[in-house]
């Protein structure tokens, strides 16, 4: 799972999900030091990451539609590769406009390019939108109901490596069940409260498919998605 969090200063509960990223507050190698690429999955995470940025037609969709947003995201400043909780596999630090991603959780290209793309896709919404991410059950339940529905986590071949199946309306299952996951594991209110939350903006959020265009439900549909984008100049251009 892939949650959006931040360090409370002020209080120690709640957390929002903070404890479930221990190296946001410490580190037992000075960051860039040998002992760090040695001895850490710090160097296939960075590797993994490059990749992800340079080949990903979602992430790379994304990353330009946020330099367009005056929000240019840089690798050195805007991720981090760090060891975290078994049950993540990153997560968005709104405190910092830091995505985490959970090197000794993801070992595949595969599942980091959907880590990066889900975590963009909410660092999109931050640049985009005046998201009060703590304050506001509604934001945080849209903004994780377009990621499930933009970032490929639902992806049919995703849902069938999970065994779950499902024909009617199974996208809109899973888009619903991802976010409510993510709501739970990062705020202290009952699972109830959470579906309600979820209901009330479900229909707006899962039609938003900012900068998209539509649902990407593969990596072709996202390609088609990148070449549009890349190309709305030229079309504009010839009106």
């Amino acid at each position: 799972m892939d949650y959006i969090f931040c360090k409370n200063i002020k209080q120690k509960e709640p957390d929002f999900g903070y404890s479930l990223y221990p190296e946001r507050g410490s580190s037992k190698f000075k960051q860039g030091s040998i002992g760090e690429s040695l001895f850490t999955f710090k160097h296939k995470c960075l590797i993994m990451l490059q990749v992800a940025t340079d080949t990903s037609p979602y992430a790379k969709l994304l990353l330009g539609a946020m330099k367009s947003s005056g929000c240019a995201v840089h690798k050195d400043r805007h991720f981090s590769c760090e060891d975290c909780d078994g049950t993540v596999s990153g997560g968005f630090d709104a405190a910092t406009s830091q995505i985490v991603l959970c090197q000794n959780n993801i070992h595949q290209q595969a599942h980091m390019n959907r880590v990066v793309t889900h975590e963009l896709i909410h660092a999109f919404d931050h640049c985009r939108a005046r998201v009060d991410w703590f304050s506001s059950f509604r934001h945080l339940a849209c903004s994780e109901i377009r990621a499930a529905n933009l970032s490929g986590d639902c992806s049919f071949v995703n849902e069938i490596s999970r065994f779950n199946f499902g024909l009617k309306e199974h996208h809109q299952a899973c888009v619903r069940g991802r976010a409510l996951r993510s709501i739970l594991a990062v705020r202290k209110v009952s699972r109830e409260e959470a579906e309600l939350v979820v209901d009330e903006v479900f229909d707006s959020c899962f039609h938003d498919h900012a900068p998209f265009g539509r649902i990407p439900h593969s990596k072709k549909d996202a390609k088609f998605a990148y070449r549009d984008y890349e190309n709305r100049d030229r079309y504009y251009a010839n009106l």
